[in-house]
This record gives C-alpha cells, sequence and structure tokens, in this order.
C-alpha cells in the first residue's frame, strides 16, 4: 500500500473516531448536565453559551486561511515563505483573539447594565464569570487550527485529528468529573479551560516537533502577509455566513408563511435526510490533507486523480445512503417522532433527491479550502442561499410544506451548476474529465481494494 493510501486509510479511521466522540459529545453529558443542575438551570447554561459558541465560529475563517496558506507553501518547498506565515498568521490570529475578547466583554458589560443576568435562575456574579472563562476558553480554539497545519505538511494528519480527539474526550470526562462531585458553572467552565489551554500548548510543541521545524528559518512581520491572511480569512467566514443564511433563511420563511408547525417537520426531515451527509463528509476529511500536500508539492495529476476518485466515492456513499432513505426513511421517521406529524411524499422525496446533489458539490467545495481560495465559494454560497430563501417564501405560499423543500432543492441544484465547473478549473481539468475518467479511476481504485 502506498504512502497516500496509508495517510487516507488513517485520516479516515480518525475522521471516524472524531465523529463517535462528537456523538458523545452532543449526548452523553445531557442527562448528567439535568441531574446535576436540574432541566431549567441547564437550560439557562444553555442559553448564556451562545455567546461562546458564536465567538468559536471566527475560528472558521482566520486559523483555516493561515493554516492553508503555511502548508501550501511548506510542502512546496518555500520555507522561509512558510516560515513568515506562521509568525503573521499567530500574530493576526492573536489579534483576533483579543478584539473578541474586547468585543466579548463590551457584550457582557451591556447586558448586565440592562439587568439581563438578573432575569437568569444563575446567580449574576456567577454566570458573567463563568461566561467569561467559557469565552477565553473557545477564543484559545483559534490556535488549534493553525497549529494542525503543522500535521498535515508532515503528512501525519491522522495524528493531529486523533490528539484533537484525545482534547475533546478528555474535555467530556472532566465536564463529567466536575457534575459528578456537583459543582456549579463556574467550576465547569475552569474545567474547560484548563484543558483547552494545556492542549494547545502541548499540539503546537509536537506539532513542530513532527514537523521537523528548522530554527534556520526565523519569520519576519510583514504588513502584505497580514493583508493576504486576513482577506482569506474574511473568505472563510463568508462560507459560514452563506449557511446561516440558508439554513436559518428557510427556516424564517417557512415561519413567516406557514407557522411553527411545519418548522418543525421541514426541520426534522431536513435534519434526519442530512444525517446521509456524515458518510461522505468522511470521505472529504479523509482526503482533504494528502489533497492538499499533492497541490502544494505541485503534483497536480495526482491531486486531480485523488479527487476524481474521491468524488465517485462521494456519489457511491450518496446512493447508498439516499436509497436507505427513500425505502425506510419515512418509518423510521414515524418511529422516531412517534408518529405524531404527517410528511408530504414531495417533501421527503425532494430532500431525498436534495441528497445526490448536495454529493455532486460537496467533494468539490474542498478544492477551494485546499488551494486556499475560500472567497468565490463563498460568494457561490451566499449566491445561492439568497436565491433559495426568496425561492421558499414564494412556494410556500403556492405549495405549502412542498413549495419549501423545492425551494431548499434550488440551493443544491445551483452549488452543482456553480462550484463543479470552477473546481475542475482550479486543478485544469474539465467536468467532462472528472465524470468519465473519474468513473475508470473510482472502478480501478474499487478493484484493487476488494482484490486485496
Amino acid at each position: 500500500m502506498t504512502s497516500l493510501k496509508k495517510n487516507i486509510f488513517k485520516n479516515g479511521i480518525a475522521s471516524l473516531v472524531q465523529k463517535l466522540i462528537r456523538v458523545l459529545e452532543q449526548l452523553f453529558l445531557i442527562p448528567f448536565f439535568i441531574t446535576a443542575w436540574g432541566a431549567a438551570y441547564y437550560g439557562e447554561w444553555l442559553t448564556l453559551t451562545i455567546i461562546p459558541n458564536v465567538l468559536a465560529l471566527a475560528n472558521m475563517g482566520f486559523g483555516s486561511a493561515a493554516s492553508n496558506s503555511f502548508v501550501l507553501e511548506y510542502v512546496a518547498g518555500r520555507y522561509q515563505k512558510a516560515a513568515d506565515i506562521q509568525k503573521n498568521g499567530i500574530y493576526i490570529i492573536t489579534l483576533a483573539v483579543s478584539a473578541a475578547l474586547v468585543l466579548s466583554f463590551l457584550i457582557l458589560f451591556l447586558l448586565d447594565y440592562y439587568h439581563v443576568f438578573d432575569k437568569t435562575l444563575i446567580s449574576k456574579n456567577n454566570a458573567i464569570i463563568a461566561v467569561s472563562i467559557l469565552m477565553l476558553s473557545r477564543l484559545i480554539t483559534f490556535y488549534t487550527q493553525f497549529f494542525d497545519g503543522y500535521y498535515r505538511a508532515a503528512r501525519k494528519a491522522a495524528l493531529g485529528i486523533s490528539l484533537i480527539n484525545v482534547r475533546s474526550f478528555s474535555s467530556i470526562l472532566s465536564g463529567l468529573l466536575v457534575l459528578l462531585c456537583g459543582y456549579d458553572i463556574v467550576i465547569f467552565a475552569v474545567s474547560q479551560l484548563v484543558v483547552n489551554l494545556l492542549f494547545n500548548l502541548y499540539f503546537g510543541y509536537k506539532g513542530k516537533k513532527v514537523l521537523g521545524w528548522s530554527s534556520e528559518y526565523i519569520g519576519v512581520k510583514d504588513i502584505n502577509v497580514i493583508r493576504n491572511i486576513a482577506r482569506k480569512g474574511l473568505g472563510y467566514l463568508l462560507t459560514t455566513a452563506w449557511q446561516a443564511i440558508f439554513f436559518q433563511g428557510t427556516t424564517l420563511a417557512i415561519r413567516m408563511v406557514l407557522g411553527p408547525t411545519s418548522v418543525a417537520i421541514f426541520n426534522t426531515v431536513r435534519a434526519l435526510t442530512r444525517s446521509v451527509n456524515q458518510l461522505y463528509t468522511m470521505v472529504n476529511v479523509s482526503i482533504f490533507p494528502e489533497l492538499q500536500y499533492e497541490i502544494g508539492s505541485g503534483n497536480f495529476s495526482k491531486a486531480r486523480k485523488l479527487f476524481r476518485v474521491s468524488f465517485y466515492f462521494t456519489i457511491f456513499a450518496a446512493l447508498i445512503g439516499s436509497s436507505i432513505l427513500a425505502i425506510f426513511g419515512l418509518w423510521f421517521y414515524g418511529v422516531w417522532t412517534n408518529n405524531l406529524v404527517e410528511v408530504p411524499l414531495l417533501l421527503w422525496y425532494a430532500f431525498v433527491v436534495g441528497v445526490l446533489f448536495n454529493a455532486l458539490w460537496w467533494t468539490a467545495g474542498v478544492i477551494f479550502k485546499a488551494i486556499n481560495e475560500p472567497k468565490v465559494f463563498a460568494i457561490f454560497g451566499i449566491t445561492s442561499a439568497l436565491i433559495s430563501v426568496i425561492a421558499t417564501f414564494f412556494l410556500c405560499k403556492y405549495m405549502g410544506l412542498n413549495g419549501a423543500a423545492i425551494g431548499a432543492l434550488v440551493l443544491e441544484v445551483l452549488m452543482v451548476i456553480l462550484v463543479l465547473p470552477s473546481a475542475c478549473k482550479l486543478l485544469d481539468m474539465s467536468v467532462r474529465d472528472l465524470f468519465f475518467r473519474g468513473f475508470k479511476d473510482f472502478v480501478n481504485t474499487a478493484q484493487k481494494i476488494f482484490s486485496k
């Protein structure tokens, strides 16, 4: 087995464990929260964590931009440029953390000034202290995204993912210990801060050791590098923006036209059908580090083949998942919701078809991240999301929930039309090559896998 295949396999295993831990993180602690604090107190805590969770979204911007820029320069052998990006990347992330802290404390001050904390079940002092600590804990993770680039540049992405898994698992265990000991939200927030702080110190140190970073190359502060990272960082932030427009915008449109019951039906159906996405998200996580490495090394022929093969693996996974949804999905939905709501058939099958269209452009979207050109992808996403939300609003008036499903499908179709040709162009290939040569590459790769 070649190093490329070994790395993809290791990345896949690490990403599978990561998803299992995320499920554990989302579900495991909830009963302990409710038992230790009570449902109402826990509900107040969830409300308070909105600010730290929103702050964490900024990590998708500057951390990703600096990390991807570093990897591409390092694997291309431009070590001085990589050193400059390292220095300036950490600098701009630190600025972002500092600015976010100032903004966060300003928000806390305003909330306190208008006596928002006085209206909660949690004491005002405890609420302010706990949220402040949790904000700092979230902001520290901004550095994680950048340090992860060390592991990708060294072709040790699986190790980086595995260490992040250890961090996540440690957060769960520390939180569980706090709850079992009967401590309050302040101690819980401190436990998360300690885990994140210790992890990032080790993660950065270990990453440099794995990379074998030479002290010969010392980065210098460069305003042009800072501007480039900031510009690309805004592109990544816009990517999260279009997702918010799409998911929250369609929900709002349905609520305005059809009411809250329709919102519940639409969102539960969307949540269940989009669970299939997890199958091919693992493909993307597995191939992304190697795809970026080949691009940075200038091996575009290997990068194109890897993209073509992963494209068909994604389609294959989507076909399996959508077939299961088409045959058993409605039955499972009925069991899941205790048959309390009735789902229109067109609504259900429109979402099932949407899974297939989503698979066509989802893997192609990885190319923009691998080449570190998020702006174009973000523009495609925002354009498609706005058209989809507007279509959802008007179609709901004439077709009810079925119109909402078609409105959501509009985004998937538009993204295929916009993203697929652009991604192929970035790799200097045609859409025809992607489909026809990609199928041959997929068949050959599958034969080799199953023959062993």
